[in-house]
């Protein structure tokens, strides 16, 4: 498995790319709901351009091997949005579809939980091959199946002592 770089740069160009595909598409959706983490950002820039609320459900399955493997999947009870009940048309957005087993568990749990979701389509940054499904939206098909370093993991392991002394040689 080879290892993607990717830079803050990179990184934003790759969400604008993102959301200009679903809008030259005419999607139209009513809610949008990221996946906490790896979506909070890819969602946060869909509803500031779409102008509406972000709903959040929080999943985690990479906590094992420092977050390198993929273990069970936790879904959270709860969706966090304002402005009304989850309904109709839904984006569902993500940093990428690696295994594809988060997204396949939480459209059936979302399915369930609910029933006036009418639609799910499902956006994200990187699609890799061996992923069990095909998102709607994607800009980049990984054939490789790359780990993909993004640029905000440098925080993931850092701790706030080293924060502090990092902070105190900026100064």
């Amino acid at each position: 498995m080879s290892d993607l770089f990717v830079t803050q740069e990179q990184y934003d160009d790759l969400i604008e790319k993102l959301i200009l595909k679903v809008a030259d598409d005419g999607y139209r959706f009513d809610t949008v709901l990221c996946l906490a983490r790896g979506g909070m950002r890819i969602g946060d820039i869909f509803s500031r351009v779409h102008d509406m609320p972000l709903a959040i459900l929080a999943t985690s399955s990479y906590r094992q091997a420092a977050g390198t493997q993929q273990g069970q999947l936790d879904i959270a009870q709860f969706i966090t949005k304002t402005g009304g009940e989850i309904a109709g048309r839904l984006l569902l957005v993500d940093d990428m579809v690696d295994s594809g087993k988060t997204i396949v568990q939480v459209a059936e749990h979302l399915k369930k939980q609910y029933p006036a979701i009418t639609e799910i389509r499902v956006a994200v940054l990187w699609w890799k091959s061996h992923s069990v499904c095909k998102p709607d939206y994607w800009c980049d098909y990984l054939e490789d199946n790359p780990w993909i370093h993004q640029p905000f993991e440098r925080y993931d392991a850092m701790g706030i002592d080293r924060l502090r002394e990092i902070s105190r040689d900026k100064n």
